[in-house]
């Protein structure tokens, strides 16, 4: 396909707000795309080159993008800041200049030759790399038609502002094997497995909806991390699941970890797919030394460990392992112990549908402990079998006493559902009063610009809220205007600026009082704390046909969530088992 036909595709969804109409439209396209396409067509309408867990990125700032624009063009600096001052939009800006600059050197690139030149682009490293991308990207230009240049530009700027979601691709993926939705649940769980979308619709252009069978775990490519659901009570969990398998909660960074022997290679991967390798260089020598296979994938929570005292860290100090610099030093100061808790693959072996015991067995045999356990990096997180309520209100207790979370308790038949929240794991957590002990992890959907003192900042009140997994749309709960320092005001600015769109995305549920200056598409995960969950006429959480929504009482910033993807934040469920349950000791909420 020639990319200018897929630039038309693209206008039309971006001049859509109806999640139906997009979902058709997307389908149509992946009706007219060849194979050949379609895998590369689906990360650029993602502003991507490859899949979420590969770190390959444009490097391409803003005022490096205007640089190959006037190259292109040949035009004045000022005048092209002039007018894109005026429009506000870099791609239509280039857009508005190519209707009036006719290139001699255009010609109709196909999708698959304009993203040869935007990876050759990306991947420029080195010495004269910026003036080898903005060469790369003049020459596109000049190439291109008015309407193709207006998202080319776009790409690499990371601002398609399409307004749909990986959900919506894997609608339209069902949609154009069978016309309609039916087929998404089968899609998803292939995709959970194997988290690539453009992966998933090559397979199914290919083979069809039987092509998916085929889809295993693979080593080096992340699984999307399984989720816990929350009871409040020994009895309930009893209840429920029965005789179960009990584990601490552990409060630091929950790793998917890789391992294959031959190359000696171990990659770790957070809960939203990124690759953090780098991060935890003493975590991945652990495995190297202590996993005693040919090639695994597994999971743990790593956390801080002071050898001094023996003791393990609070949250906060664990964070401080999260950076890009200063990673050796701060390793020194804070090493790591990984707690292993399941098993995904060994050997070649799928272990996704086996039993809860016999992934463990099989964990316990794979990683070598040492008698004294202050030496190993890697440690079997402790496990202890329950079948009465009493047994597991004492493991609670004692994870509470030694300064834990909580306990998971774990389905001894059940199986490992990538991506899903099922009732194979429960958290047990407790609440002590009517107010919310636990922070929510809420979704930044905009922002209104900041008045007073904030002026300066650019922003002022933040429009935030939660997943109402049924409907697939994100739902207001709260406006938070303070309880945040100039520096967090200015971070989200900052973050909000890469992920702004003109128009509010299709997929959040607002009431026009609570319409905002600025949208943002969905990205910034934030986890609040409230007061307590009150209801309120203008939030969409929870609101029916005249029924009012459900708000957040005194909300303010705890921190940033980015292990997070917004399909993680707290649900619509979540948060009305809460309500029902204030005042009543009831579970807390928290991811």
């Amino acid at each position: 396909m020639k990319f200018s036909k897929l630039a038309g595709f693209i206008e039309k969804i971006e001049d859509n707000t109806s999640r139906l109409v997009i979902t058709r439209l997307l389908s149509e396209l992946f009706s007219e795309l060849d194979i050949s396409d379609i895998k590369e067509t689906v990360y650029l309408l993602q502003g991507r080159l490859t899949p979420l867990y590969e770190a390959v990125e444009f490097g391409m700032a803003e005022k490096m993008i205007i640089k190959g624009v006037i190259l292109a063009l040949n035009l004045e600096k000022k005048l092209f800041n002039d007018r894109y001052k005026k429009i506000g939009d870099l791609g239509k800006t280039v857009e508005d200049y190519k209707k009036e600059i006719k290139s001699f050197e255009e010609k109709d690139l196909t999708i698959g030759q304009v993203y040869e030149q935007l990876y050759k682009l990306a991947i420029a490293s080195g010495e004269g790399s910026q003036e080898t991308k903005i060469n790369i990207l003049a020459n596109l230009i000049r190439q291109l038609d008015h309407l193709s240049c207006r998202y080319l530009v776009r790409i690499p700027l990371g601002a398609m502002r399409l307004g749909f979601s990986d959900m919506t691709v894997l609608d339209a993926l069902s949609w154009f094997i069978k016309g309609d939705k039916s087929l998404r649940s089968v899609i998803e769980k292939a995709y959970h497995v194997r988290p690539d979308l453009g992966l998933v619709g090559q397979i199914i252009k290919q083979k069809g909806i039987m092509g998916l069978k085929g889809i295993k775990p693979n080593i080096f490519t992340p699984i999307l991390m399984m989720k816990a659901e929350r009871l409040s009570s020994g009895k309930e969990i009893i209840k429920k699941i029965g005789r179960c398998a009990i584990e601490s909660k552990y409060d630091g960074f929950r790793l998917q970890i890789h391992y294959r022997k031959k190359d000696n290679l171990v990659k770790l991967y957070s809960r939203n797919l990124e690759e953090v390798s780098l991060m935890y260089p003493d975590v991945s020598e652990g495995v190297k030394n202590e996993a005693k296979v040919e090639e695994i994938i597994f999971e743990g929570e790593a956390i801080g460990f002071d050898p001094r005292s023996g003791a393990f860290l609070p949250f906060q100090e664990t964070a401080q392992r999260k950076r890009k610099y200063g990673i050796e030093e701060k390793a020194k100061e804070i090493p790591l112990k990984l707690f292993a808790f399941d098993l995904l693959y060994l050997n070649g072996i799928n272990y996704l549908d086996s039993p809860y015991t016999k992934r463990r067995e099989k964990l316990s045999k794979a990683i070598q402990l040492t008698d004294d356990m202050s030496k190993n990096t890697i440690l079997i997180a402790q496990e202890n079998i329950a079948d009465e309520e009493e047994k597991i209100e004492f493991y609670f207790d004692n994870a509470i006493a030694n300064g834990l979370e909580g306990i998971i308790a774990k389905k001894l038949d059940g199986i490992y559902q990538p991506g899903a929240r099922g009732w194979n794991w429960i958290k047990f957590k407790r609440s002590y009063s009517s107010k919310i002990q636990d922070t929510i992890d809420c979704l930044v959907m905009g922002y209104d610009l900041g008045r007073g003192k904030r002026a300066d900042f650019g922003i002022g009140a933040l429009l935030v809220g939660i997943y109402d997994k049924k409907e697939e749309r994100f739902v207001t709960i709260a406006k938070i205007g303070t309880g945040l320092t100039d520096k967090e005001w200015q971070d989200i600015k900052k973050r909000g600026d890469r992920y702004k769109t003109d128009k509010k995305p299709p997929i959040y549920e607002v009431d026009k009082q609570m319409a905002v200056d600025i949208w943002i598409k969905p990205s910034i995960v934030i986890e609040i704390k409230a007061d307590e969950i009150t209801r309120s006429p203008v939030h969409t959480a929870g609101r029916k046909m005249g029924s009012t929504g459900f708000a957040l009482r005194f909300p303010r910033l705890e921190k940033f969530r980015d292990d997070k993807r917004p399909e993680e934040v707290t649900t619509l469920k979540e948060v009305e088992e809460m309500f029902n349950g204030q005042g009543q000791n009831t579970s807390k909420i928290k991811k």
